[in-house]
């Protein structure tokens, strides 16, 4: 076997691990579920590495790098404010933990900086952003091949920007942020399904007509275009990239944040000439792009 890469991607229901080629080919892939705590989070991803390597019978002493939701400091490997993984309070040093366990170095990334480094790989663009619509709403940004943490690692957090005084309470305090209107959990809000995801139900029933669910898609479509055309506006990236839980829609998603960006466009030449709505892609919906970046984080 030529050089390999392994990333993991932590989230609070799965842990997905990866052996990338040097090519991006995927050579090998575990889940597991996420055991929740400091300790279980360090479990579960030493399980998924030893796993890993029983399935390409390899040592896979290289870097392991990590993808973690939370508030990462990248320099000492250690994470907090990771409340969905039951890890909050104290600095968790999870570079030390794992590497410790796996007897190789590690090193450890906020998951949506990573996924970022996975929609650079998959794009083949160095300088786009990343927009992950999951249960919040944030952004990654690769400027000219460069990853902008920012100076207290916040860049990118474009879902707790306020647009409506008069809006809804956001769990970072502020109200009216984009994420109270463009994410996961505001479409479950607005159009709760007890059997689907609520994203795929509420874009199925405005398919079919229903007025309220073309009303509620188009709220939604209109809020992630407000979060681009900021971000647009702030940084010009070549090219925006959606992903996230809400992305495994594929095109119809696209389709209807493209269409919100045209309609935002239309009484405004300016924004019409920047052509927002031509630089929107979205992550296929079987290309593990967190993972990936994660394991492009231990090649470098």
């Amino acid at each position: 076997m030529g050089p390999v890469n392994v990333g993991l991607d932590i989230g609070a229901t799965k842990t997905l691990g990866l052996v990338v080629d040097d090519d991006g080919t995927i050579l090998a892939e575990v889940r597991e579920a996420t055991e929740p705590g400091a300790e279980g989070v360090v479990r579960t991803a030493a399980q998924v590495v030893e796993a890993l390597r029983a399935a390409t019978d390899a040592g896979l002493t290289g870097t392991v790098g990590v993808g973690i939701p939370g508030l990462v400091d990248v320099e000492r490997g250690a994470v907090k404010h990771a409340v969905n993984l039951g890890v909050n309070g104290e600095w968790l040093p999870l570079r030390d933990l794992l590497g410790a366990r796996l007897g190789v170095p590690v090193v450890v990334e906020n998951d949506v900086n990573a996924a970022t480094l996975g929609a650079v790989a998959m794009s083949g663009e160095d300088d786009l952003v990343y927009l992950s619509i999951g249960t919040g709403l944030a952004a990654g940004l690769v400027l000219e091949g460069r990853l902008r943490r920012g100076d207290h690692g916040a860049a990118g957090e474009i879902g707790h920007v306020p647009v409506d005084p008069a809006g809804a309470l956001c769990q970072c305090g502020q109200r009216g942020c984009l994420e109270t209107i463009a994410s996961g959990s505001a479409i479950a809000t607005a159009w709760p399904s007890p059997d689907v995801p609520a994203a795929q139900a509420l874009f199925a029933a405005a398919d079919a007509g229903d007025p309220a669910a073309i009303a509620a898609r188009d709220r939604f479509a209109s809020g992630v275009a407000s979060a681009i055309r900021v971000l647009s506006l702030t940084v010009d990236p070549r090219s925006v990239v959606l992903g996230g839980g809400v992305a495994q829609l594929g095109e119809p998603l696209r389709a209807a944040v493209a269409d919100a960006l045209r309609a935002q466009a239309r009484t405004s030449p300016f924004l019409g000439s920047l052509d927002l709505a031509g630089r929107l892609r979205v992550v296929p919906a079987d290309y593990p792009v967190a993972a990936v970046g994660a394991a492009l984080l231990g090649r470098s």
